[in-house]
């Protein structure tokens, strides 16, 4: 799948200063990456707290960060809340982790029980707690099977009534630590606690993101479902590493 313009694959990077913290700005360079390996272009477009939200968006990624990284966005994020919200719901493709995850839900209350309104992406709202949920994880999910990650975070989160988890906890807390649930999946859109960063050892993660990007460009160009059809060029050698670090990943205690 490849597309047929000249016009870059743009991926919106937000707050990259602010919330990035383990390792997850490599999500955005394993997706930049694997777009130029198979000669499809693509732009990182970072915005930051009071900028001007770039005119295209075609793919969205957050990273997590400390609850103090968190407050120095939320007084930005209820300005661009229509567009974020607009974007996921047209199907734009997204990868939120951790404390953006949490911002993309209703409310966040913070362990010092400061109330933090979302901006509503997700049907959820989080809680603070004083126990670490910390360690390596895995969840099973429908669309990529066995996802792996690290997680490290001390907020509770539950879902609301028919909202989709991203997967089910196999070994971590997930979620809360309570229910089995990890994440949210809604649209193309997937929140998440993984850290590690995610994408480098789950490229069919990354491999659909990219995919719906090109999808939703595509059907943009009028370009019809065939283009659609087509798969992404394989990168055997790429993933053939990734798997290595995966089956390492998994016999490591929490």
């Amino acid at each position: 799948m490849a597309l047929s313009t000249a016009e870059p694959l743009v991926i919106c990077h937000l707050y990259p200063l602010e919330m990035n913290i383990y390792g997850d700005h490599g999500n955005v360079q394993v997706l930049v990456r694997r777009c130029e390996l198979r000669g499809i272009p693509v732009r990182v477009e970072a915005y930051h707290p009071r900028a001007a939200f770039p005119a295209r968006v075609d793919l969205l990624v957050g990273g997590g960060g400390q609850d103090s990284g968190q407050v120095r966005v939320k007084d930005d994020l209820p300005r661009v809340a229509g567009q974020l919200r607009e974007l996921v719901a047209s199907g734009v493709p997204a990868l939120v982790v951790c404390g953006t995850y949490q911002l993309f839900g209703k409310r966040f209350i913070t362990v010092a029980g400061e109330d933090i309104e979302g901006i509503g992406v997700f049907d959820l709202h989080t809680v603070g707690g004083a126990e670490r949920m910390i360690g390596n994880i895995a969840i099973e999910t429908s669309k990529f099977g066995t996802v792996i990650g690290y997680e490290n975070h001390s907020g509770a989160t539950l879902l609301g009534v028919g909202a989709q988890p991203f997967g089910t906890v196999t070994s971590g807390m997930g979620n809360n630590g309570d229910d089995g649930t990890e994440g949210v999946f809604s649209h193309n859109a997937i929140g998440t606690y993984l850290h590690g960063p995610l994408l480098p050892k789950n490229p069919r993660v990354a491999d659909f993101l990219i995919a719906a990007a090109l999808a939703r460009r595509s059907n943009a160009l009028g370009d019809g479902p065939g283009e659609l059809a087509q798969e992404l060029a394989p990168l055997d050698e790429l993933d053939a590493l990734a798997e290595r670090a995966r089956a390492v990943a998994l016999t490591r205690p929490r």
